[in-house]
C-alpha cells in the first residue's frame, strides 16, 4: 500500500481465511459387458458422451444389440450425459483378469465414475466383482440387476454363491429371461450396492419384431444422473417414471415388495395411473445408517470433495492458522449443503460440526506430520412410508371410533 500521507479511506486486499470447496460430480456411470461389436477395444475403458458416439464406436450396422447396448441407450434416454464403457467380448467376465486389468478393473484409474453396472449379468461372480470394485474405491455405487423373473421372490433375498459367471447371448432377453427355480439369486450385502427387480419391457429399438426385455441398470443409472442434476445427490433417486418402459418382465404385488424391500431389493412397479416407476430407495446394507441410496451417495460425494479439494493443506505449516483455514473451508462447504437441503437440522449446529483444534491435534500428532479434522453431519433421509391417520368426525371433533 502507498505511504499514508493524505487523509481518506484506503482499501487493502487481504487473503480470505476460507478456501471455497466445489462439490465433485456424481453423474458419471460405467458399464462393463459385451458390446454389439464384441471385438472392439476389448478390456479397455472408453468415455462415451452420447448415444451417437457409442453407435459409431461399438454398434456397427448389421450387428445385434446386447444387454449392454440397451442399458447405455436407456442411460442417455433417462438423463445421463457421460459414461465409460468396457467391452469384455463374448468370452470375458465382469471380474476380468488382475494381470490384464480388464473387465470392471479397467475402471480403476477413473476417479470421476460414481456408478458402475454390468447390465444383465446376474450371477454370483459378477455381483461379487461389482460390489468388490465399489467397496475398494468407495466413491461409486454398484447398480445390480436381479434376474428378469423368478418363481419365488424370496430367493432374491438369499445371497447367491458358487455360480459360473453368465455371459451375454446377443439377445436382450436371452437365457437370463428364464425363471430361476432352485438357487438363491440375491446379491451380496453391501452399502455400496443397490439391486433392482424386475427387468423392463421396451418397444423395439433396433429393428426387432417384438417388444424386448432389457435389464434396468442402465435406465436406473440415467435416473440417478437426472436426479442429481435436477435435485441433488442428497435426494432419493426413487419415485420416478422410467422412460421407454412399457411393461415389466414380472409384476410385483404389495406383499412381495414388502418382503423384498426389507432386504434392500428395490422394486420397479407398474401403477395403474402412474405408469412404471422405480419404487425402492435402499442399498443392500444391513446397517440402518446406510439403508438408503441417497445417504451413501451423499457421503461419497462429501468424502471425495474433501479428499480432492483439501490437498492445498498438504505440506502447509501444521499450526493454528492452517487449522483455522481448514475448519473454515469445511464449515463453509457443509453450510452450503445444509442450505441446499442435503443436511438436516434447524440450525447449522444441528446439521453438522467441524473440529480442527489443539485438542485433537496434540504435539505427538504434529510431530508425526498429521493434521486431524473431525466432521460429523446429519443427512437427509427419504420419507419412505407415508402414514395418514384418517378417521370420521362429528362437526370439528374426531370420532372416538
Amino acid at each position: 500500500m502507498a505511504e499514508l500521507r493524505t487523509p481518506g479511506v484506503y482499501c487493502k486486499q487481504v487473503d480470505s481465511l476460507s478456501r471455497p470447496l466445489q462439490a465433485v460430480g456424481t453423474r458419471v456411470a460405467a458399464f462393463v459387458g459385451e458390446m454389439p461389436d464384441a471385438t472392439k477395444d476389448v478390456g479397455i475403458a472408453r468415455p462415451i458422451n452420447d448415444w451417437p458416439q457409442f453407435v459409431k464406436n461399438y454398434f456397427p450396422e448389421g450387428s445385434k444389440p446386447t444387454d449392454t447396448a440397451y442399458a447405455i441407450y436407456g442411460f442417455f434416454a433417462c438423463g445421463g450425459n457421460r459414461c465409460y464403457v468396457s467391452n469384455i467380448g463374448k468370452d470375458g467376465t465382469v471380474a476380468g483378469d488382475a494381470k490384464k486389468g480388464d473387465g470392471v478393473r479397467s475402471f480403476d484409474t477413473y476417479d470421476e465414475i460414481s456408478m458402475v453396472a454390468a447390465p444383465g449379468y446376474t450371477d454370483a461372480a459378477s455381483y461379487r466383482a461389482l460390489v468388490d470394485h465399489a467397496e475398494k474405491h468407495q466413491d461409486r455405487i454398484a447398480i445390480l440387476d436381479c434376474v428378469p423373473e423368478i418363481d419365488n421372490v424370496a430367493r432374491l433375498t438369499e445371497v447367491a454363491v458358487g455360480e459360473k459367471p453368465s455371459g451375454q447371448s446377443g439377445d436382450a432377453g436371452g437365457t437370463r429371461s428364464r425363471p430361476a427355480k432352485s438357487k438363491a439369486r440375491g446379491a451380496p450385502r453391501s452399502s455400496f450396492a443397490a439391486c433392482y427387480f424386475p427387468h423392463l419391457v421396451v418397444a423395439p429399438q433396433f429393428g426387432e419384431k417384438e417388444n424386448v426385455i432389457v435389464p434396468p441398470s442402465g435406465h436406473i443409472a440415467g435416473l440417478y444422473a437426472m436426479n442429481d442434476a435436477m435435485r441433488g445427490v442428497h435426494w432419493s433417486p426413487a419415485g420416478y417414471t422410467v422412460p421407454q418402459a412399457i411393461n415389466l418382465s414380472q409384476r410385483v404385488d404389495h406383499d412381495q415388495q414388502g418382503l423384498l424391500n426389507e432386504k434392500g431389493v428395490n422394486c420397479i412397479r407398474h401403477f395403474r395411473d402412474g405408469g412404471i416407476k422405480v419404487w425402492g430407495a435402499r442399498t443392500l446394507s444391513d446397517d440402518p445408517q446406510w439403508r438408503y441410496v441417497n445417504v451413501r451417495r451423499l457421503y461419497m460425494m462429501l468424502r471425495e470433495t474433501l479428499e480432492e479439494q483439501m490437498v492445498w493443506a498438504v505440506f502447509c505449516p501444521n499450526d493454528a492458522t492452517t487449522r483455522k483455514t481448514v475448519e473454515f473451508s469445511c464449515r463453509a462447504f457443509l453450510k452450503l449443503q445444509w442450505m441446499n437441503g442435503a443436511l438436516v437440522g434447524k440450525t447449522e449446529e444441528d446439521a453438522f460440526f467441524v473440529e480442527c483444534n489443539d485438542a485433537i491435534n496434540p504435539p505427538e500428532s504434529v510431530e508425526a506430520g498429521i493434521l486431524n479434522v473431525k466432521i460429523g453431519f446429519c443427512p437427509s433421509r427419504p420419507a419412505e412410508f407415508i402414514v395418514i391417520h384418517l378417521g370420521l368426525s362429528v362437526g370439528n371433533n374426531p370420532s372416538e371410533s
